[in-house]
């Protein structure tokens, strides 16, 4: 069983940052593409940004050049830098692992930008 603990949310003002970091426990001894996802009140779960074994990223186009996914020292840790923040950024961010098909997700943490 994988758990995935993220930490790293709060308030903050617009153009202001924040990291984000996820960290997971559970018998998996290589690293897996994770991701981050994020969900705003009465909207769809949507993908923010992600990252695979090797390296390569992804992100959502409201998110490019904002926003950066990196793997931590620590097998199947992610942290998600997000700079120059906006009111439209406030979510609720999950952090995902893709286990050869399967997905984990954590419980999330709340992200609030005030305007």
């Amino acid at each position: 069983q994988v758990q995935l603990v993220e930490s790293g949310g709060g308030l903050v003002q617009a153009g202001g940052s924040l990291r984000l970091s996820c960290a997971s426990s559970g018998s998996i001894f290589s690293d897996n593409a994770m991701g981050w996802y994020r969900q705003a009140p009465g909207k769809q779960r949507e993908l923010v940004a992600t990252i695979t074994s090797g390296g390569r990223t992804s992100y959502a186009d409201s998110v490019k050049g904002r926003f950066t996914i990196a793997r931590g020292n620590v097998k199947n840790t992610v942290s998600l830098k997000m700079n120059s923040l906006k009111p439209e950024d406030t979510a609720v961010y999950y952090c995902n692992l893709d286990y050869y098909g399967i997905d984990y997700w954590g419980k999330g943490t709340l992200v609030t930008v005030s305007s």
